[in-house]
């Protein structure tokens, strides 16, 4: 299904029955428009708390929105029949830290000790950018963001640590500080830029080659924006281990029936 289907008219139901229909497969980014969209982890029940304090102490990068009980794959309080073993263009699964396959659901890997998080996703902003004459490059080319790791550490909790994944959207230095302030309004999808210009000075070595997603145009007059990204919770799981650990796929998410507006600071 192409990526123009989904048009602002759309609901976020229709979008991810076809998600479950295995219809469309790719980024949800531009997709299902002014509604809320979602980073998703499940991790086992002994590991959630640990989860838990992390984002708690990382909230740009792990803005929480929901957190289902122990064995629970409904989340109705983000939307109209949920399921979270179905919903997602594609699951990443990770044993003991190491990523070990994808999947297009993860109904035979289900268990009654599995906890889901869904955290903020910074493509709840892009329509608002969008609406303000901003639109994001990653939609005006019709792929997925481009997604890098920094330099910038996280603040650990217990066997969660790591640093900081950012996804990047190029604007003039005047149109910078325009999306700065518009995003800014949304805290609970990871607000404002954490960081404007040079790269390397978060070390990012070359923009043309992001660790996840696509590599976007940066014109001449334009500087790259950078804000926090719910990918960052992928490398510290790495490094806590869980001995199983289920995420979404970079740039294909959770789409929910909230709206942006209700995670938004008016």
């Amino acid at each position: 299904m192409s990526q123009s289907t989904f048009t602002t008219q759309s609901s976020a139901y229709a979008l991810r029955q076809s998600i479950r229909r295995n219809a469309h497969t790719g980024s949800t980014s531009g997709l299902a428009e002014g509604f809320v969209q979602g980073n998703v982890v499940i991790l086992p029940v002994e590991f959630a708390n640990e989860f838990l304090t992390y984002c708690q102490l990382n909230p740009v990068s792990c803005p929480l929105i929901a957190v289902s009980e122990a064995g629970q794959h409904t989340m109705p309080m983000l939307g109209h029949d949920i399921d979270m073993r179905f919903d997602l263009p594609e699951y990443l699964m990770y044993e003991n830290g190491s990523l070990v396959g994808s999947y297009q659901d993860i109904e035979s890997f289900w268990r009654l000790d599995l906890v889901t998080f869904v955290l903020g996703c910074s493509f709840s902003f892009e329509h608002a950018l969008t609406a303000e004459g901003l639109m994001p490059r990653n939609i005006e080319q019709g792929c997925n963001v481009s997604m890098f790791t920094t330099t910038l550490p996280t603040t650990t909790s217990g066997r969660f640590h790591g640093y900081t994944v950012v996804t990047m959207r190029p604007y003039t230095k005047a149109n910078a500080k325009r999306a700065a302030q518009i995003t800014k309004r949304f805290p609970n999808a990871h607000g404002a830029p954490i960081h404007i210009g040079d790269p390397s000075i978060i070390g990012i070595a070359d923009l043309s080659q992001p660790d996840f997603g696509d590599p976007v145009l940066l014109k001449e007059d334009e500087v790259p924006v950078f804000w926090a990204c719910g990918v960052t919770p992928q490398l510290a799981i790495k490094n806590a281990k869980p001995p199983i650990c289920i995420t979404h796929a970079p740039g294909k998410m959770l789409v929910t029936d909230l709206l942006d507006s209700d995670l938004a600071n008016l």
